[in-house]
């Protein structure tokens, strides 16, 4: 099992590189990226969208564009399109946004023609290494679901579970996120905590163990639990966090990113493939990390 994105990248590395196609590739922080990644073999990249731009900002950064392939097209919705029939023809392995706006990008992944419509919701997963604990804490949903149903969330923990099984967690621990630990009929989240227990408890959710209500001290701290009287087989020992919503999600993130010495990375999945879909914000070892986590993804598809 990886507990950082070291062991993680060593985990990729040990295995042929797979190939991202990256969409409107043009983009100087996603070709950093790009370079680090090969670099470094964790993934080889086909570079879609305008060349001329591709091979200056390569340039200027110091990637070897001998080394990689390039599709020009510079209409950046053409581009995207490209880019997912590189992945769904089996060209390419997962798909990266580069300068194109989320919208565009996500039409293109779910085009009907040639896009990675699987049948599932899809979800986004964020991948913490936090400072001081023995595991790494996967987030979801942090930006791609709102105000997810409990069908829908269903599918974000089926989606979270494969990427904790492929970094190695036999059994991830999912702890349904709540203000609180018991059920409450005024905050519909802790019902939806306790149907998604139930519902893991009959088989209807697999390879995983659920169980909530947890408030968040509960889920990650076994010393609060204890001191609060919760007990069960995810209080203090979660893996995985599922947020209530986008507000709880987005917020949980941005105070991990930004409050603490901690390392991130992240994809969409429940697509047929990969998508890795970075923030202009995100460091270049984010970004890196996303592309190792992808990779690892694909490889246990």
């Amino acid at each position: 099992m990886a507990n950082s994105f070291k062991q993680i990248i060593e985990k990729v590395k040990a295995q042929p590189m797979k190939k991202v196609a990256v969409a409107v590739a043009q983009d100087e922080p996603v070709l950093e990226a790009i370079r680090d990644a090969k670099n470094n073999k964790i993934a080889d990249a086909v570079l879609v969208g305008d060349k001329e731009k591709i091979i200056s900002i390569g340039e200027k950064i110091g990637m070897d564009m001998n080394e990689f392939e390039i599709v020009d097209e510079k209409n950046a919705k053409k581009a995207a399109l490209k880019a997912v029939e590189l992945v769904s023809s089996g060209k390419a392995d997962m798909m990266m946004k580069g300068l194109i706006d989320t919208a565009s990008f996500l039409r293109a992944v779910l085009n009907k023609e040639v896009g990675l419509r699987a049948g599932k919701q899809m979800s986004h997963i964020a991948v913490f290494e936090i400072p001081g604990y023995d595991r790494m804490i996967f987030l979801t949903d942090a930006a791609f679901n709102m105000y997810p149903e409990l069908k829908e969330k269903v599918d974000i923990i089926n989606n979270a579970v494969k990427v904790a099984k492929a970094i190695g967690i036999e059994t991830p621990k999912v702890a349904p996120i709540c203000a609180v630990e018991v059920v409450n009929e005024a905050m519909p989240a802790t019902l939806d905590a306790a149907a998604l227990t139930a519902m893991n408890n009959r088989g209807q959710i697999k390879g995983c163990i659920v169980d909530g209500p947890l408030a968040l001290d509960n889920a990650l701290s076994e010393e609060a639990a204890k001191h609060k009287g919760v007990s069960g087989p995810v209080a203090g020992h979660a893996d995985i966090l599922l947020m209530a919503n986008i507000e709880a999600g987005n917020a949980m993130y941005k105070c991990l990113t930004y409050t603490t010495e901690s390392k991130n990375g992240g994809l969409l999945a429940g697509a047929a493939a990969p998508v890795i879909v970075t923030s202009r914000a995100d460091s270049p070892e984010t970004k890196m990390n996303s592309i190792a986590l992808a990779a690892l993804v694909a490889h246990n598809k």
